[in-house]
């Protein structure tokens, strides 16, 4: 690592005789001497000038900078016309989670690349064109007045390059930054738990979870550990936890009761959940799925979780609950960088927009999916945290930017006068879960009074999958989830802890 330091260092300063590092790498960009990885900056920077891509000129493609990867960024890159803008995307992650199908890839169902879309594959622009990119990075600041975002790179570990600052110019700015999950300030949530929102976390439950059955198998361990190394739990029951307790007891009863028959009494799932799980759902569907869940082994366990602990939780009642592995999933709410920022916010503290999804007190600014809500002046409801929300809204964004740059509105400050057209209207189309055992629910009212069509059982599995599946962004993965699911059916799930 020293040597390769001294060999950047070194060819750093013989390139600052040079003119400009940005003629050899994409035409407008703009940097000190620094080395250039994988879309990202990582700099050793021997001067006081930043890093960064600059204001476009007049005779140049606007700039539409996307702040995340999520449902809602992603839809909105893949909906921008790429002759009218360039993109650029700023995010920690480079790619795009399927968070409907995650569950599944926690005991084996799926292999993790199936869930993960490139975000070169969503918009290809970002890997082909001159002004398009992609970094590797978090947004830390946002100057709308000037229409510049601080960036810093994203590192991996004490032994990986320094985080490298940088700025980027803009003409219009979505922020689509998602949210983080609720703990609401349980003490000990972020140190135990672990959450299912993201790929490495399904990878970490797993490798929780076979470790511990592995474990649990060597000689000489009590059976009161036993029982707590086998002890899943998981908190909320909302459509996420519902859906990981079905898949983890499909799990438990196709593959742990044949493959690991010395711990196979052992083994069991509890769902704790404070109210009724899936509370927005038809009343029938929740007795149902809290029928099949029980029938399947797991036990669920109304109450409020007051404390966590390295190998127990405890509840509002006293209660002591062991566990081996806890999954926290008890929805979600803004991040640390919506709440630092100085924009104006909606109920809830999502950053507020109006009826065109603007930002109103600055200029070239949206707000779309999990990180935004209407203002109350809108007398518009928050809309909920859901995948079919943001995407949505990300359609409906680029239709919107794609008018405006027809209009000669893209640059900066163009687009004042520009009319803005029908505003973003939400319908919901329903809800769906997965309870396992091939069984699912589907919930297709548009609100929880309304009337409409709801349905339970291995029919409802087959829709279940079938929707997910045409959902799926790419072919590629499509291909992926249908052999995967073969392959489960036929040979069982995979059990090696790689």
């Amino acid at each position: 690592m020293a040597l390769f330091r001294k060999l950047i260092q070194l060819s750093s300063t013989a390139r600052q005789s040079s003119s400009s590092l940005s003629s050899s790498l994409k035409p407008k960009l703009s940097m000190t001497p620094s080395l250039v990885l994988a879309g990202s900056f990582w700099g050793f920077s021997t001067t006081s000038r930043q890093a960064g891509l600059g204001p476009t000129k007049s005779d140049e493609k606007p700039r539409v900078v996307v702040l995340g990867s999520g449902w809602a960024g992603c839809r909105f890159m893949k909906g921008i016309d790429t002759n009218l803008y360039d993109v650029v995307c700023v995010s920690p992650r480079n790619h795009m989670v399927f968070t409907p199908l995650l569950a599944s890839t926690c005991v084996g169902t799926l292999e993790f690349r199936s869930v993960a879309e490139p975000i070169g594959r969503i918009q290809p622009a970002i890997s082909s064109e001159p002004g398009s990119y992609f970094f590797l990075a978090n947004c830390t600041a946002l100057d709308p007045h000037n229409h510049v975002v601080h960036c810093q790179t994203v590192t991996d570990g004490a032994d990986s390059l320094d985080p490298w600052d940088f700025k980027i110019s803009y003409d219009k700015l979505v922020i689509a930054a998602g949210s983080q999950p609720l703990t609401f300030g349980i003490k000990g949530v972020t140190e135990h738990a672990v959450f299912l929102r993201e790929v490495y976390h399904a990878q970490e439950i797993r490798r929780k979870l076979l470790l511990n059955l592995m474990l649990s198998d060597v000689p000489g361990v009590t059976e009161e550990e036993k029982r707590r190394l086998l002890h899943c739990v998981v908190v909320g029951g909302g459509p996420t936890g519902v859906e990981f307790s079905g898949e983890l007891s499909d799990f438990i009863i196709k593959d742990v009761h044949q493959r690991y028959a010395h711990v196979k009494n052992y083994i069991h799932v509890t769902l704790i959940e404070a109210n009724e799980i899936l509370s927005s759902f038809d009343d029938r569907l929740r007795k149902y799925a809290t029928k099949q869940l029980v029938k399947s082994g797991v036990r669920l366990v109304h109450g409020i979780v007051k404390d966590v602990q390295p190998e127990k939780i405890i509840l509002n009642d006293g209660t002591n609950v062991p566990y081996g592995l806890l999954v926290w999933s008890t929805g979600v709410g803004p991040s640390g960088f919506v709440n630092n920022l100085e924009l104006p916010k909606a109920p809830g503290g999502r950053i507020g927009v109006d009826e065109w999804l603007r930002v109103p007190t600055v200029q070239d600014v949206f707000s779309i999916g999990d990180c935004s809500g209407f203002l109350e002046s809108t007398g518009r409801p928050t809309l909920p945290a859901l995948a079919q929300v943001a995407e949505r809204q990300g359609k409906y964004l680029a239709s919107q930017l794609n008018k405006i740059g027809k209009a000669g509105g893209g640059h900066a400050n163009a687009a004042k006068d520009n009319e803005l057209g029908e505003p973003f209207v939400y319908k919901h189309l329903g809800s769906m879960a997965t309870i396992g055992s091939f069984k699912a629910l589907v919930d297709l009212r548009q609100s929880k009074e309304g009337k409409g069509l709801s349905m339970a059982g291995f029919v409802s599995w087959f829709i279940w999958r079938s929707a997910y599946l045409t959902r799926v962004l790419s072919w590629r993965n499509r291909f992926y989830v249908a052999i995967n699911w073969a392959t489960t059916f036929v040979f069982g799930r995979d059990i090696s802890r790689i």
